[in-house]
């Protein structure tokens, strides 16, 4: 019989969520799935979170990683919130196929949520079935690991178990469970749950609560002000974060205000990619039918998103409605210059080019639209400048373009540029081996996501190469 006090003695629990009134949350009862069996486990993660599953066999974990044993201390709760979809506000979401596990400590002082994701129907369902098929569990896995390895804050993946039922989908499919860890899973659209009820109380507990969580450098302050302060930060946090995002050619595909996180971190990975082929309209959400969270549009919805926070926060800013939307306001109108220049500075830095060169803003712009009319890899393309090669079409905007960049004088660009991200068909061929049962392409594809710079590498590679035609995705789902 293994030992498991010393796994446990690592786990310290706080729940400190739990201890806000029970109209924040509900109790859950995991799916009783039939043979779980353990996938991946993220070592280096748990490590950093304190955990010694050491004396622990793949079956524990498989257990443990879909709710069908509960660690000692944890307590399995949905969440509650609210949301835009779309631009369409829907009062009531919450978590509808995941589940807080509980909130650990680590032994630095700092705090972590641990979540399953399709672990069966929770008090907000509705009509799903809460239930997750395998693919999408292996792709949040891949993507949210390798947004780390690319330096992007983002949730983190722990496991994923094979849950050995089928879920019903159009076709009936392997299902599993994601396990994800994030500083915590306070949206603005937990923010918009109380607010749609005018419930001012739980309104000002939630605003305490996240300030002393993530902002608790705001924790002296008055109501009014704190609650000035916490949009400034949060805003300043999603900008850092879409620019990053922008820099790297990712896509979001479902920025409705559910899935923006207060702590600036990347949170939900549905229907996301990463470009291909340069494209400042560039979708892949099926369900994004007229371009809202295309590329390019991303910037203007981090505003909006930003806009709702606001909406939440003017009773705790001012009795006088007017005079707190002024407030408010004077905080957001200095965003859009805040979000432009931040992606600046992220392509110019991806350039080469200093901060503090005058002229970064027009070769930043003669870049990306090179980018644009030549339709080049977007990836590549980066990567590529270091080694000045025939792999860029020597047009007439790449003479303008190319002029203005010599002439702001680029350092070196071999460390600032990935080589490998995870590309599309290259997530959606390891999940078809999946369900087949092979998971080796799995693992050698997480393997490579772990090193996306590779300074000085000229010959490309299965995992750098982009799609040929046959191969390419134009559409990713939500997994829903």
């Amino acid at each position: 019989m293994c030992s498991l006090s010393r796994y446990y003695d690592a786990m310290k629990f706080t729940n400190t969520y739990y201890q806000l009134p029970e109209r924040f949350y509900a109790p859950f009862k995991p799916y009783a799935f039939g043979h779980p069996e353990l996938i991946i486990f993220n070592d280096s993660l748990a490590k950093d979170l304190g955990f010694n599953p050491s004396d622990l066999t793949p079956n524990d974990l498989a257990q443990f990683f879909t709710g069908l044993k509960t660690l000692p201390g944890s307590e399995l709760k949905a969440l509650a919130y609210a949301g835009h979809q779309f631009g369409h506000f829907v009062p009531s979401l919450g978590d509808g196929r995941a589940a807080l596990i509980g909130e650990i400590t680590t032994s630095s002082g700092k705090s972590f949520d641990l979540q399953l994701k399709g672990s069966g129907p929770t008090f907000f369902s509705r009509r799903g079935d809460g239930l997750s098929a395998l693919g999408p569990a292996l792709r949040e896995y891949l993507v949210s690991e390798a947004m780390f390895y690319l330096g992007v804050p983002t949730t983190r993946s722990l496991a994923v178990v094979a849950t050995g039922d089928l879920v019903a989908r159009e076709e009936e499919l392997p299902g599993g469970v994601l396990t994800r860890v994030a500083s915590s899973h306070l949206r603005i659209g937990t923010f918009q749950y109380f607010a749609a009820r005018r419930d001012l109380e739980a309104l000002e507990i939630l605003l305490h609560y996240s300030v002393k969580r993530h902002y608790s450098h705001l924790d002296h302050l008055s109501l009014p002000e704190k609650a000035l302060e916490f949009l400034r930060s949060v805003a300043m946090r999603q900008v850092d974060l879409i620019a990053k995002w922008m820099g790297f050619g990712f896509i979001h595909g479902v920025m409705n205000t559910d899935n923006m996180s207060i702590s600036g971190e990347t949170l939900d990975f549905g229907p996301c990619a990463f470009m291909d082929h340069f494209n400042f309209y560039q979708v892949y959400s099926f369900i994004d039918k007229q371009g809202r969270y295309s590329y390019g549009e991303q910037p203007k919805i981090l505003l909006w998103n930003l806009s709702r926070l606001a909406d939440c926060l003017v009773p705790l800013v001012d009795q006088d409605e007017k005079k707190a939307v002024e407030k408010l306001n004077a905080i957001l109108s200095d965003i859009p210059k805040k979000i432009e220049q931040t992606i600046t500075n992220v392509f110019a830095h991806k350039l080469g080019i200093k901060e503090e060169t005058e002229q970064k803003e027009k070769v930043v712009g003669e870049w990306l639209n090179y980018l644009h009319e030549t339709k080049l890899d977007f990836t590549l393309a980066h990567y590529r400048l270091s080694q000045m090669d025939d792999f860029f079409p020597q047009t007439e905007s790449w003479e303008k373009f190319y002029k203005s960049w010599k002439e702001a004088s680029p350092e070196r660009t071999e460390n600032q540029n990935p080589l490998y991200i995870p590309r599309n068909h290259l997530i959606e061929s390891v999940i078809q081996a999946a369900y087949q049962g092979d998971y080796a392409p799995f693992h050698e594809l997480h393997e490579k996501l772990k090193n996306p710079f590779s300074p000085g590498q000229k010959e490309l590679d299965k995992f750098s190469t982009p799609p040929e035609e046959k191969e390419k995705i134009k559409n990713t789902f939500c997994g829903t």
